[in-house]
């Protein structure tokens, strides 16, 4: 039996790159697409609980049938693989990614909130991005990478409680240099909300901000990225900052 793979994303069922990743995955295994039915950028692992939810179905490009969802990314995981997946997923893929979720992009992302998700319900995932937000934005450069990676998963699984966030430079394939497995850079955006004022009168804010890594470091996702390669960090729902434990015993009583 072929391995089952869910495939979703955050920029909506009608993105190519989620019709780039259907077409490799599907030559790797059975695809079950469920997607969000909008653009969902930004949603991290936001679920959706104060609403009903609806799912349509239609036709992608490669003929494979495309579930949609008015949810999030992580509804759309949820939703796959409790109702529209056969059995449980061997694997569960979203993107790919319109720009960048490197460094602390992984904070916001709904792409790898998605995978986040996934790897919550145990099973092994990986997202995908790349580093153009071009809507022409070349995701074949990088296949031949994408489709070792998903092999490799697929062959060689993952810890318990391990998700991969893979991030492609915006390079042509023969420019890659190779895949690097690294740490997730230190870095922050400098967030700013602009305030205008509409037509009428009435004041609003703009959301604006700025990406600063200073020192990437040359074992980090941005350093790797920076240098042709593509970056592939394993990442946990876990938040724990175990270091941490032993400096804080004196708090116990």
């Amino acid at each position: 039996m072929p391995p089952l793979i869910l495939i979703t994303n955050d920029d909506g069922y009608q993105s190519r790159g989620l019709h780039q990743l259907v077409a490799i995955a599907s030559e790797l295994g059975e695809v079950v697409v469920m997607a969000p039915e909008h653009n969902s950028s930004g949603l991290s692992t936001s679920i959706t609980c104060t609403r009903p939810m609806r799912v349509h179905s239609t036709k992608g490009p490669s003929g494979i049938e495309y579930h949609y969802c008015d949810g999030t990314p992580a509804d759309c995981v949820k939703m796959g693989i409790e109702y529209f997946c056969p059995r449980p997923p061997d694997l569960v893929l979203s993107g790919i990614n319109y720009g960048s979720n490197a460094s602390i992009n992984i904070a916001y992302s709904g792409t790898m909130g998605a995978v986040l998700e996934a790897c919550l319900d145990g099973c092994q995932s990986i997202g995908f991005s790349l580093l153009n937000h071009s809507p022409e934005a070349d995701f074949e450069a990088a296949s031949s990478f994408i489709r070792h990676i998903i092999d490799s998963v697929l062959h060689h699984p993952l810890p318990d409680y391990t998700a991969l966030n893979v991030n492609i430079p915006r390079l042509d394939a023969s420019q890659i240099k190779g895949i690097r497995v690294c740490r997730q850079a230190r870095a922050s955006w400098v967030d700013s909300l602009e305030k205008r004022i509409d037509p009428i009168g009435r004041p609003y804010w703009w959301m604006t901000g700025k990406f600063v890594c200073d020192n990437p470091g040359e074992d980090s996702d941005e350093y790797a990225l920076a240098n042709g390669y593509i970056s592939v960090v394993p990442v946990s729902p876990d938040f724990t900052n175990h270091s941490a434990i032993n400096i804080l015993k004196h708090l116990e009583s």
